[in-house]
């Protein structure tokens, strides 16, 4: 499918932007005035109404032309979003910040890349943080949740993507004033059933650009050191999956239950097993163990 303009709905028509006055549209001018700047990360931001997944076109895109780091891709909707292992989610249209972010961090060895979901992760907990007032835990290695009632769910999710030898492609989905009758499954969340106090998109997602710029900024100082750009440490504090009993679902059908200790310096979970042995985790679904 091919992503059209967020101002090229005709009134009146199904696809009308306006057709939720609770859910108005992003402005693609205003976004552009609050987040481009003389020596900025953010080069260009453009919106569209529709696409399958903003994390497909952007690598698409990367293939196709020479674009600039710091090109940032938003969908007031998706209609193939995908999260890790394919799987796909959606939402409503304009219910929440499904966004991709272009980055080529040519001072960083490639071995520290595995870091950027992580690092989005800590800059989106910031940035909504601040603007939102609502506290967003980080489950490892791609998941943002939030508090609902007493019960943790799912209010978002991080896909990070290889585009070209240089490039690679982050892409960010937050459910935003998702309702609780529009919720995909019963564990489900969004910042308004959180409790937020602003569920504005726009100052929601420049707080999330802004807090991502500087995070980015911080680590590609240090050469993607986790440890000297603070990341580290302030990932571990966000974690809602360190010191808990887990699953980790690794691939080839094989599993793994032990305590999550810590994110090594390679942004693996280490797991402390009942053999006593710390075992690194690179890659699988980690599912939360609740207390017998």
């Amino acid at each position: 499918m091919t992503p059209r303009d967020a101002s090229e709905s005709p009134n009146g028509s199904p696809d009308n932007r306006w057709s939720d006055l609770g859910r108005p549209p992003l402005s693609t001018m205003a976004l552009r005035r609050g987040l481009i700047r003389e020596g900025g990360l953010w080069r260009r931001v453009d919106v569209v109404q529709r696409t399958g997944s903003t994390n497909t076109d952007l690598v698409a895109r990367a293939a196709r032309e020479d674009l600039a780091e710091g090109t940032v891709l938003v969908a007031e909707e998706q209609t193939a979003a995908r999260g890790r292992l394919d799987r796909q989610w959606s939402a409503p249209p304009r219910s929440g910040l499904f966004f991709s972010v272009l980055l080529r961090p040519a001072e960083v060895p490639v071995r520290r890349w595995g870091w950027l979901p992580l690092l989005t992760g800590v800059a989106v907990a910031t940035g909504l943080s601040r603007v939102a007032g609502v506290d967003t835990a980080l489950k490892w290695p791609n998941d943002l949740l939030v508090t609902v009632g007493d019960e943790e769910r799912k209010a978002g999710g991080i896909l990070a993507e290889r585009a070209g030898d240089d490039g690679i492609v982050v892409g960010v989905g937050v459910n935003v004033s998702l309702r609780a009758e529009e919720l995909p499954v019963p564990r489900a969340g969004s910042l308004a059933l959180a409790g937020a106090v602003n569920t504005d998109r726009d100052p929601l997602l420049r707080g999330v650009l802004r807090s991502l710029e500087d995070w980015y900024g911080r680590w590609r100082e240090a050469g993607g050191d986790p440890s000297v750009s603070g990341l580290q440490e302030t990932y571990a504090a966000g974690s809602a999956t360190l010191g808990r009993m887990v699953r980790a679902e690794l691939p080839g059908d094989r599993s793994l239950v032990g305590e999550a200790v810590a994110v090594d310096g390679d942004g693996r979970l280490v797991l402390a097993t009942g053999a006593g042995v710390q075992e690194p985790v690179g890659a699988g679904d980690i599912v939360h163990l609740r207390p017998a």
